[in-house]
């Protein structure tokens, strides 16, 4: 068996002059959360989650930031990164919308709310539309069955859905 490899060795990471982590950021982040963790390690989600916040993305050069200043290798932030749909390692649109694919949504016929967005976005799961307005992302799970079919548009709920109220939605963002 052949293995498929990259070469990420010499992989430059982009970097700019002005840290994702100022000092400021770093001491209300401090102020705000530390006391409630029992170790810095422990920290890693809330502060992907706040540069992600900020920026709208992790870009690499903040992720070293974030592992240097919670005391970790930038691999733990990195994995962790990886591992959950909601962090984005590449810019994405000004809104998201997340469609949901877990087994009471798919009962529920969210393969037409899928289409829907496919339509009205003319763009597949995992892109942005060519105007930066509007990334597509489908989730296992958003953790609303009881309203299935669901979606967030941005960080907003919309539960029980309908071809019709997608587009209602799409057409409200800006």
């Amino acid at each position: 068996m052949a293995w498929i490899t990259k070469n990420s060795g010499s992989t430059q990471i982009e970097r700019r002059d002005t840290p994702y982590l100022s000092d400021e950021v770093k001491e209300a982040f401090n102020k705000r959360y530390a006391h409630r963790y029992p170790t810095r390690a422990a920290l890693a989600l809330p502060i992907l989650h706040e540069i992600q916040h900020h920026h709208g993305w992790l870009p690499f050069q903040a992720i070293e930031e974030a592992a240097a200043f919670i005391e970790v290798e930038p691999s733990v932030l990195m994995d962790t990164a990886t591992f959950y749909e909601e962090f984005f390692l590449e810019p994405r649109g000004k809104h998201t919308v997340w469609v949901c694919q877990s087994v009471s949504c798919e009962i529920m016929n969210e393969a037409k709310i899928t289409e829907a967005v496919r339509e009205k976005l003319g763009i597949e799961p995992g892109e942005t539309t060519d105007d930066g307005l509007v990334t597509f992302m489908k989730v296992e799970c958003i953790g609303a069955c009881g309203g299935a079919p669901c979606a967030l548009i941005n960080e907003t709920l919309h539960e029980n859905l309908n071809a019709a109220d997608v587009g209602k939605a799409l057409d409200a963002l800006d």
